[in-house]
């Protein structure tokens, strides 16, 4: 047995799936899998976004990963090294070693520059342009996931014309998605709760998969004049000004809040009872607060609204039933757990992302001291069990 083989798992012993895990796209990734006349129009992504001028060493950084020494050093340190250097972060063939020594369950996996792109095209004119730019994100993910059935590919449904919204969810369905990945902040000319966006859920809900959102797909959360304050820029933890602040951070839940209230006021889930909805990075310390918020609202405007009127449960209790999140790992999940309920939280990493630490685990049971073992194993396995539904079908998920 080689040392690399007897590497212990990051996860050790203790059952767990990842509710958010990332490839990192290359500028060219989704050339190969757009249509002609999508990939006349398409764009290189741009990948400065994680440090300025990472995208220039892309080749340095593949040379890396066949090199045996420095593949050795990313994997015994595979909770350390992140983003480029981390193994199988964009080589597919690396990924399931990766998994192996992550040694959770299966991954969630998301994009991790391309969703401000999918959400600007989205709200623009050239609608074919928006769902030819989803397909191509869609085929270059469910590409990578193929080399291991523990990656569970997200693929992105635009929500800007409704039957072109059901045929790419579909097909998105047919091709092997795991889960519907859509923007978390308000389709372009129509509510989220629209009758027409109907035929997507019942979809999701027909297939048992999940509808996600995740970070990113708001749009601009802040106005930037809020960053003209007079004083020096500050800079994100990478050192540049692409990722998130303090001040922006703040701003992360409210398109999330706002449009799953307006899905549960208008009563999207009395229709698709089984629908199940994944926050995923956008935290989760605002939920009982929110959900408290939502039952305050369906209190004070009940008399008046029929739509209120015509709820079969509280607000906060479609939240229990059909809404899953994943907390960062500075907040206090124990505290969450409390007061949202056992079946809200999710375990998540967010690998290979800086932003997801080094040691999440234990930042997470830092802060679950006391909560029960059914709350822990809904934290790291249960939940993401009953959020995903068929799309674990053939994993170990006990």
């Amino acid at each position: 047995m080689t040392e690399a083989a007897k590497i212990a798992p990051y996860a050790g012993d203790t059952l767990m799936h990842d509710a958010d895990a990332h490839i990192i796209e290359e500028p060219d990734w989704m050339t190969a899998h757009a249509d002609s006349a999508t990939r006349e129009k398409l764009r290189p992504v741009f990948v400065a976004s994680v440090k300025p001028g990472e995208e220039s060493f892309v080749d340095v950084w593949r040379r890396n990963h066949a090199n045996p020494q420095r593949r050795a050093k990313a994997e015994a340190e595979i909770m350390l090294t992140k983003n480029w250097s981390a193994l199988g972060s964009f080589i597919a063939k690396d990924r399931p070693r990766a998994l192996d020594l992550l040694g959770f369950k299966s991954q969630l996996v998301f994009n991790t520059f391309t969703n401000d792109y999918l959400y600007d095209a989205e709200h623009k004119d050239d609608v074919e342009f928006a769902y030819g730019l989803a397909r191509a994100h869609n085929r270059a993910m469910l590409e990578f996931c193929a080399v291991d059935p523990r990656l569970l590919a997200t693929a992105y449904v635009p929500l800007a014309d409704f039957e072109k919204s059901r045929a790419i969810a579909q097909e998105s369905i047919e091709m092997g998605a795991k889960a519907l990945l859509v923007a978390s902040g308000c389709p372009k000319g129509h509510s989220p709760s629209h009758t027409g966006l109907f035929g997507v859920w019942a979809l999701a809900q027909e297939a048992g998969l999940p509808v996600v959102f995740h970070v990113g797909g708001g749009g601009q959360l802040l106005d930037p004049a809020y960053f003209e304050n007079g004083l020096p820029p500050v800079p994100d933890f990478h050192g540049g000004a692409e990722n998130f602040r303090s001040v922006d951070y703040m701003a992360i839940p409210y398109p999330p809040m706002q449009t799953l209230a307006t899905m549960i006021f208008d009563r999207v889930f009395d229709h698709f009872p089984r629908l199940k909805v994944g926050v995923i990075e956008q935290g989760a310390v605002w939920i009982p607060g929110w959900m408290r918020s939502m039952d305050t609202s369906f209190q004070a405007f009940r008399k008046n609204e029929e739509r209120l009127q015509k709820l079969e449960l509280k607000p906060s209790e479609y939240v229990r039933r059909q809404i899953r999140a994943t907390p960062y790992p500075a907040e206090p999940v124990g505290w969450i757990i409390e007061q949202a309920g056992d079946e809200v939280c999710l375990f998540s990493s967010d690998w290979p992302h800086v932003e997801g630490g080094r040691n999440p685990i234990r930042r997470f049971e830092s802060s679950m001291e006391g909560i029960s073992e059914q709350a822990r194993a809904g934290f790291y396995r249960d939940n993401f069990v009953d959020l995903m539904g068929k799309g674990l079908s053939g994993l170990p998920v006990v």
